[in-house]
């Protein structure tokens, strides 16, 4: 268990944190803390909203927040996989001599924006698999290692507007958590334009660094989760399973594909920051519930049934949540 000691330093700098954030962003609450529970989880965040929202606004503030390297990418359906994680290149020394120099790509930074990922190409998409996944990239027959924190938020707009591939379940499958972003109410929409109106711009300061950062990753991974906690994720996949014989009633009807040993993973580590975050040093089936949708709406695939009906992948895992019995979550 950690001491007293670190739970009066880890609390306030993640406070500090939203703070800063909040300077900048009006409300959006769910989806500052959902990229915040990515960073400190050591894994990536997919944003869907329509454009206009804050969603590059909110990673340039984190960054500045943190004063970690910040790189961006626009995706457009002429973007290359080069153009990305790199490439080599040839250069002559004075000599005349040859050589090939690997020139780095805009990945090797610490917050990556893929900003409206799905405009590009699979292809182009696919070459954030091994970055995402590995910490590394390969060129050639050398890998380069990313340094850490190392965080991917990709903006994603909705699949309906013109001009948008979807993403492959590989590439979906290595985000933490796929959060939607939705419209302000009419009160944040007021502060937002009384902002904008403003003689002055508010200024971000550095209030935590990339070791403080480090740091509290380590706590994150001391929180503890107690048997029953951790059998919870573990259930609730097995539901969205439609080949199980744990599956719920509605993935047999209307899940194609369930969510993989991924979707448990997510969990675990998401809700060990979120119980953070909260001022705990040990994790509840609660902090798991109010995660499972970011975390496995991305990982389950409906078949022609739930698309023919109207029926969502957050309606669906929702009554799952309500309906998954007692005994499975609590023994």
């Amino acid at each position: 268990m950690p001491s007293p000691d670190s739970m009066e330093q880890v609390f306030p700098q993640i406070d500090l944190v939203r703070q800063e954030i909040g300077k900048i962003i009006v409300g959006h609450r769910n989806v500052v803390d959902g990229v915040l529970i990515a960073l400190l989880a050591g894994g990536h965040v997919l944003l869907e909203g329509v454009p206009g929202l804050g969603k590059t606004t909110l990673l340039r503030t984190l960054s500045r927040a943190l004063q970690l390297k910040y790189s961006r990418i626009q995706f457009t359906p002429d973007l290359m996989p080069a153009d990305i994680v790199g490439s080599l290149m040839m250069e002559t020394d004075e000599r005349g001599t040859k050589s090939l120099r690997f020139q780095p790509g805009p990945i090797f930074a610490h917050l990556v924006l893929a900003d409206e990922i799905n405009r590009a190409t699979p292809k182009t998409q696919s070459a954030l698999l091994e970055a995402m996944q590995e910490r590394q990239v390969t060129s050639g027959n050398t890998s380069h290692e990313l340094e850490e924190p190392f965080l991917v938020m990709a903006t994603q707009n909705p699949l309906e507007m013109e001009g948008t591939y979807p993403l492959p379940e590989a590439q979906l499958d290595r985000f933490l958590m796929k959060i939607l972003v939705g419209y302000p109410s009419r009160a944040e929409l007021e502060t937002i334009v009384e902002r904008t109106m403003a003689a002055e711009q508010p200024q971000i300061h550095r209030v935590v660094d990339r070791e403080q950062i480090l740091n509290i990753r380590r706590a994150a991974r001391q929180v503890l989760v107690a048997p029953h906690v951790r059998d919870f994720p573990t259930q609730l996949v097995l539901a969205t399973q439609p080949e199980r014989a744990e599956s719920h009633p509605l993935a047999t009807r209307y899940i194609r594909y369930g969510s993989s040993p991924r979707g448990a993973q997510a969990l675990v580590q998401s809700g060990r920051v979120m119980a953070l975050m909260r001022g705990r040093w040990n994790t509840s089936i609660e902090d798991l519930k109010a995660l499972s949708l970011p975390c496995l709406r991305h990982r389950i695939i409906l078949n022609f049934d739930a698309h023919a009906e109207g029926k969502t992948a957050d309606a669906i895992l929702s009554e799952i949540l309500a309906t998954l019995p007692v005994s499975a979550v609590a023994k």
